[in-house]
């Protein structure tokens, strides 16, 4: 399956390790393909240098680790796909995840969880560790 993770997902990958979120990264890099989306990384960058500046380092030996396709984030209204979302925001990386196709967009916002789409299939970690692992 292709499968995009949010950058709250990475965060927690990457400066907050625990065997659960290591077996499931370990677990989509070994049966999946993983995506990130631009705007998701530029997003982690802001997040990283403004909460955990002192943990650049680490987050840059993880990306640099994790093997993924980038989707590039496109400059395109989401209103164009009839979509509503409370944080607008979020609108760029759910564009993406759309846009590039993937079976499923694994993030921790709560604000995904409420759209009722037919794909990507909005997941949190642990809903894809109980439904796929």
């Amino acid at each position: 399956m292709d499968i995009m993770l949010d950058s709250n997902v990475i965060i927690s990958a990457a400066l907050f390790p625990n065997d659960r979120i290591n077996s499931f990264i370990d677990n989509i890099s070994e049966h999946h393909r993983l995506f990130l989306c631009s705007y998701g990384l530029e997003e982690l960058n802001i997040v990283i240098k403004r909460k955990f500046s002192n943990r650049m380092k680490c987050m840059e030996l993880f990306l640099h680790k994790l093997q993924f396709t980038m989707i590039h984030t496109p400059a395109v209204d989401i209103l164009d796909y009839d979509i509503t979302i409370r944080d607008k925001t979020d609108y760029p990386l759910l564009l993406s995840a759309i846009i590039g196709d993937v079976d499923i967009f694994i993030t921790g916002d709560k604000d995904f969880s409420v759209l009722d789409l037919e794909r990507p299939e909005i997941m949190t970690i642990t809903e894809f560790v109980n439904k796929y692992m």
